[in-house]
């Protein structure tokens, strides 16, 4: 994994869920590696996942790199 932008659908694929599951962790400040925007105050969101903290959230270093 480098430092490039991640998807939700990415890290959901690396963690062994669903995208669902990423997206509803990021809205309600579960999951520790990104946030997720409402925009407009609809039902849209934009969802930011920071590389760095996503690695540290797995527990890997640059040797375990995905």
């Amino acid at each position: 994994m480098s430092s490039k932008r991640i998807s939700v659908a990415e890290a959901a694929k690396i963690m062994g869920v669903s995208p669902q599951f990423v997206r509803i962790g990021l809205q309600r400040n579960l999951l520790p590696f990104g946030f997720a925007t409402n925009m407009g105050g609809g039902c849209r969101y934009t969802y930011y996942i920071n590389p760095k903290e996503f690695q540290e959230y797995l527990g890997l270093n640059n040797a375990n790199q995905i």
